[in-house]
């Protein structure tokens, strides 16, 4: 019996190979792998002898032969293989052990272009794919989490038995339709081409999950290959807590999000539901998170918090009065670890040191939603276009209310539609959305802030259609009030906001979130 062992990533390779020595394999090999086989005083032939042609192009094409590709797709069963196989001197491969080129690595080294271009797999791929199809008569195996059962299958039974060469044989396809999907996606993103024509995606399975939004729908977590330079939940640090809920990895995500907009001191963030319900900005983590928590204690209760600064004690301790779902944040210090632990529930998510630079900001990516029958991708509205910033009523905003106003309007963007934030200072007051009209948001959001929106400045997603929106703010107590303008209607909205001694601000840009 022949097994065909190539392999970039060589965790656990000796034990494998030698399990597969004393099951009577003959192995064959090349590169670095058969090295490693030698190092290991493991018997194994090299390719290029079994295939009595040398390696030639700088080792590029090795494998590429009739003796290895005829071996692995050589159908045992059928007559007229056999004949031409015997004809060739073609031995059947009945194992073959590839994984490819470390092109994703390369890549995220800062490797030069030739450089990565040389770790685009060709033989590799190639033989994965040529097992894969023979199935039937090959056992392919790409990742060496299944070297263990692969190698008891065979002690047990004296082969790799049909299910699991299915099995196998799905796996194998995968790593290689993300392999080349990692191949594109890099060659897209070189040619600044975010949407090519024919798009493919490559994500890895981080876990199953128990169910998804509700109990009867599955759900599963996928993440990029590549970790990305910003901070991300997928690729976050869990520290303790139950296993994370698609729900919670939505709120995890948003309100890492909406955090991210305020870098330059301590902010807080409270998620309920994919939507804001307290932010605050303070130079005291703790007190801007107190502050954000006050803003509606209601929705707080089992909610998801987010922070741009280590958690220390104090913070940690603000947090224990409360049942909270999971939290997210740059680190935690040990007495805060230490503070947390007695709450086993709570799901902590260390996302890293970038979180907590001043300079962090959110970057531009590419948001990707379902559709029946096909997929929408924009880029992500992370980057604020120059605004206009434009006063359009005959009162200036005073230093305060723009302070409040660029607070709202950060906080605006990351409240569905229609979205309207009250803000004063560093704090969110109240927000609505998610209606159908823009003068039930303000309803909701006067509901429920109450008094504390007298003197308040207040942000719309995208412009008042009529000036009953505005009407209502201004009721509610608001003095300021920044939108994107571009309704047939400003004028009239702009006169009301005159009568009411407002000021206002257009920004000429809109932040719709359906």
């Amino acid at each position: 019996m022949l097994a065909l062992l190539s392999v970039s990533d060589k965790r656990g390779l000796v034990p494998f190979a030698q399990g597969l020595v004393r099951l009577g394999y003959q192995l064959l090999s090349t590169g670095g792998t058969l090295e490693a086989l030698k190092a290991a005083s493991i018997p194994a032939t090299q390719v290029s002898e079994h295939t009595q042609s040398p390696e030639i192009l700088g080792g590029r094409v090795k494998t590429l032969h009739p003796r290895i590709h005829g071996g692995i797709l050589g159908r045992p069963d059928l007559e007229s293989d056999r004949a031409e196989m015997a004809a060739h001197r073609i031995e059947p491969i009945s194992l073959v052990v590839v994984n490819l080129y470390p092109f994703r690595k390369t890549v995220a080294s800062g490797a030069a272009e030739d450089d990565i271009i040389e770790n685009i797999d060709i033989g590799g791929p190639a033989m994965v794919r040529a097992s894969a199809k023979n199935f039937k008569h090959v056992a392919v195996v790409v990742d060496p989490d299944d070297y263990a059962p692969v190698l008891a299958e065979i002690e047990g039974h004296k082969a790799v038995g049909e299910e699991t060469r299915r099995r196998l044989m799905r796996k194998a396809f995968a790593h290689t339709a993300a392999y080349d999907a990692s191949i594109s996606g890099w060659l897209a993103g070189e040619a600044q081409e975010p949407f090519p024509q024919e798009l493919s995606l490559a994500f890895q399975k981080v876990q199953g999950l128990r169910y998804g939004e509700n109990p009867h729908q599955r759900g599963a977590f996928y993440r990029e290959f590549q970790t990305p330079k910003e901070p991300s939940v997928a690729f976050a640090k869990v520290l303790q807590g139950k296993e994370l809920s698609y729900n919670n990895i939505l709120d995890l995500d948003a309100a890492l999000g909406l955090v991210l907009e305020f870098p330059e001191k301590p902010c807080a963030v409270v998620i309920k539901h994919n939507t804001p319900c307290g932010v605050a900005v303070d130079d005291v983590l703790e007190k801007a998170y107190r502050t954000a928590r006050a803003v509606d204690e209601t929705s707080a209760f089992g909610g998801i918090v987010a922070f741009n600064r280590e958690v220390d004690e104090a913070v940690a301790r603000a947090m224990a009065e409360t049942f909270l779902e999971a939290v997210i944040a740059p680190s935690y210090s040990a007495a805060a670890l230490q503070v947390l632990a007695t709450k086993k529930n709570l799901r902590l998510l260390e996302a890293g040191p970038e979180l907590a630079s001043p300079g962090a900001r959110p970057r531009p990516q590419v948001d990707a939603r379902s559709v029946s029958g096909g997929m929408l991708l924009m880029d992500r509205d992370a980057v604020e276009p120059p605004l206009e910033w434009k006063v359009v009523s005959k009162r200036a905003p005073t230093p305060e209310e723009e302070q409040a106003l660029r607070f709202a309007w950060k906080v605006c963007k990351h409240v569905k539609s229609n979205a309207i934030v009250f803000a004063a200072g560093h704090q969110l007051l109240a927000q609505g959305g998610g209606q159908t009209n823009r003068v039930d948001s303000v309803r909701i959001a006067m509901t429920r802030g109450g008094e504390a929106l007298k003197g308040s400045a207040v942000a719309s997603d995208a412009f008042f259609p009529f000036r009953d929106g505005l009407d209502e703010a201004a009721r509610a107590g608001a003095t300021a009030v920044i939108q994107p303008g571009g309704s047939v209607r400003d004028a009239e909205v702009i006169a009301a906001a005159d009568e009411h001694g407002m000021a206002m601000v257009v920004t000429g840009v809109r932040h719709f979130r359906h």
